[in-house]
């Protein structure tokens, strides 16, 4: 038996606190990470305050995952253990499910949430399937990894189904998801244009990439931009100009949504049927495509801007995000 030591919120809201439980044996095609760092996603805060109204406590969130292999299941080679890897979102699918045989596991119905009914990273230890354990390139830095597994692998989606580099591509919030689609948008090769609420964030959104910034506020810069764009990301998790922005789009463009908007999305048909316009959104990206995101983002020196915070000061750093302070992703540093 392995004990873990994590930090968990007891109840909806509640602060985290030291936490400890015990692991079971493990999974023939499990691996055992010893956990270095873990991002902060939006998705802990709400999972944590029970939002989306499927969280268990006590909860150990984190899903941003960056540390090593210490142990495999009898169905993993021995030669991972000692391998950097990172963990997203997604801890296990059913290997013979059919959409995972299409090579869609993200969309399967078998899926199991990292943080959903389990203990995820916010621990010193962690177990996912081999499938979901992604190695890390070198060109990675130690550290600025976990964040790509979960708010990477999301935002690197519609870049890896839609994009070409010829586009023109919008990217709507640039905060913890945006900051990183400017960068693997840029280097895809696509004119890049920020849309931010907020006049501070212009040069910080030119230098990640955007070749030019509309504040979202401004009516009339949205519409001086309608027809101009093929593909819009919306990363926020909050109501914005849904036809204003549509109108942006082409035809045949797509509007792809990834924040986690609770309200329903007013859209006239007008708006689809005479231009071909398509909305889309994707929870995360499969094993295939989050292999070649990690390697692009070696490849291309991506990494996400990130502020470290010692595991000890878990809701300082909570407290910071939940503000909108945090520039742009809060990770928790497990390695003493």
């Amino acid at each position: 038996m392995t004990t873990v030591h994590a930090w968990a919120a007891p109840e909806a809201g509640a602060p985290f606190e030291p936490f400890e439980y015990e692991l079971g044996p493990i999974g023939h095609d499990d691996v055992e990470i010893e956990v270095e760092y873990c991002g902060i996603c939006h998705s802990d805060l709400s999972m944590r305050d029970n939002a989306w109204e499927m969280t268990t406590y006590p909860f150990v969130g984190g899903h941003e995952i960056e540390g090593r292999i210490v142990a495999v299941g009898s169905g993993v080679s021995p030669d991972r253990i000692g391998r950097r890897v990172g963990v997203g979102w997604i801890s296990r699918t059913d290997p013979e499910c059919p959409i995972c045989l299409s090579g869609r596991h993200n969309l399967s119905p078998t899926q199991e949430g990292v943080i959903v009914g389990r203990h995820g990273g916010f621990a010193d230890r962690v177990r996912a399937q081999s499938t979901w354990a992604y190695e890390i390139p070198e060109g990675i830095p130690a550290g600025e990894a976990g964040p790509l597994f979960c708010g990477g692998a999301t935002v690197w989606a519609p870049f890896h189904d839609h994009a070409h580099p010829t586009h023109r591509i919008g990217v709507v919030g640039i905060g913890g998801l945006g900051h990183m689609a400017l960068r693997f948008a840029r280097a895809w090769g696509c004119h890049v244009t920020a849309f931010t609420t907020s006049e501070t964030k212009r040069a910080e959104a030119m230098a990640m990439g955007a070749h030019e910034v509309v504040v979202s506020a401004d009516a009339d810069a949205l519409a001086a931009r309608e027809s101009t764009l093929d593909l819009l990301v919306t990363t926020q998790n909050v109501t914005i100009d849904w036809q204003g922005h549509l109108r942006m789009l082409r035809p045949d463009g797509w509007l792809h949504i990834v924040g986690a908007v609770l309200d329903p999305i007013p859209i006239e048909a007008f708006d689809l049927i005479p231009t071909h316009r398509r909305i889309t959104g994707t929870p995360t990206s499969n094993p295939s495509a989050i292999h070649a995101m990690v390697e692009f983002a070696a490849r291309h020196g991506i990494a996400p801007t990130t502020e470290h915070f010692p595991i000890e000061r878990i809701n300082e750093a909570f407290e910071k995000m939940a503000a909108n302070r945090v520039r742009y992703r809060a990770v928790l540093d497990l390695k003493g």
